[in-house]
């Protein structure tokens, strides 16, 4: 079996280690590594799985899992860097650093996978979107794309890609979190109880959802079901194009993506 380790168990570290168990890994072929002593006891004894420095899980793994902060890679790859040893498999969930980035960094010739995945992975729903590095072979690719297909759903896209995918699926959970607020808000506004109206909102999204992706129809198409002549939705509809809801969400996922870009080259400038 492949021994694979998570640097970084925090919530998305876990959510991949609880889906590879899952999927029927065993405990014995997984390590992590996390600094808060506390943490990495819970994480244990939930899973079983050791908890060890990160000299030794980069020299033990085949396959190294950088789930760590943007912010935090710097620290991390000083201390890899001299310990990797070659033939491993680098796997990064960073938001918006390159693979170059990590090739430059550790040794001549390591593989490395980009990879943008999001945080429905907790519930073994993600959209993953993978991009092998200069060194990445597609039996790498194929490995990450069997590991992350264990916590949902796997796309392969060029590198150059990986900045819209961040701003677009990374970062789009949030912007469905924000509508739904907005919604069970909107239901309070309007004499519904607070866990009334989240219910409401929730179940009509999971029903929305489940329509997109098994019905296969267009969303215009969905929408225009809804939507009778002089009736209550295109009214609502109206109110969401006069204050520019569509033309804001396109704004905000280009936005997001600008972001990335410039995570990316903060890096960059410093290596």
């Amino acid at each position: 079996m492949t021994t694979i380790a998570v640097l970084g168990a925090g919530k998305i570290g876990e959510a991949l280690l609880s889906g590879l168990i899952k999927a029927g890994r065993a405990p014995s072929d997984l390590l992590f590594t996390e600094r808060f002593p506390t943490r990495a006891e819970e994480l244990t004894k939930t899973y079983g799985i050791s908890h060890v420095d990160v000299p030794t899980a980069v020299e033990r793994a085949d396959v190294i899992v950088v789930a760590v902060k943007p912010q935090d890679i710097e620290p991390l790859l000083d201390e890899m860097a001299p310990k990797v040893p070659g033939g491993k498999l680098v796997v990064s969930l960073c938001a918006g650093l390159p693979t170059k980035l990590f090739e430059r960094r550790l040794p001549e010739g390591t593989a490395v996978v980009r990879v943008m995945p999001n945080t429905p992975m907790l519930v073994g729903e993600a959209m993953a979107a993978i991009s092998g590095g200069a060194h990445a072979a597609d039996r790498d690719l194929d490995l990450v794309e069997e590991l992350l297909g264990s916590v949902g759903k796997v796309a392969r896209v060029p590198e150059g890609q990986q900045d819209a995918v961040t701003a677009l699926s990374g970062s789009g959970p949030a912007y469905f979190f924000y509508l739904v607020e907005a919604m069970i808000d909107a239901g309070i506004l309007l004499g519904i109880p607070r866990a009334t109206a989240a219910d409401l909102i929730v179940q009509s999204a999971v029903g929305a959802a489940a329509m997109l992706r098994e019905g296969g129809g267009h969303p215009v198409m969905l929408r225009e079901a809804v939507t009778s002549p002089a009736g209550t939705t295109i009214a609502g509809i109206r109110e969401l194009e006069k204050h520019g809801v569509r033309a804001a969400l396109i704004d905000a996922i280009e936005a997001a993506r600008d972001r990335s870009v410039e995570l990316g080259r903060a890096h960059e400038e410093d290596d």
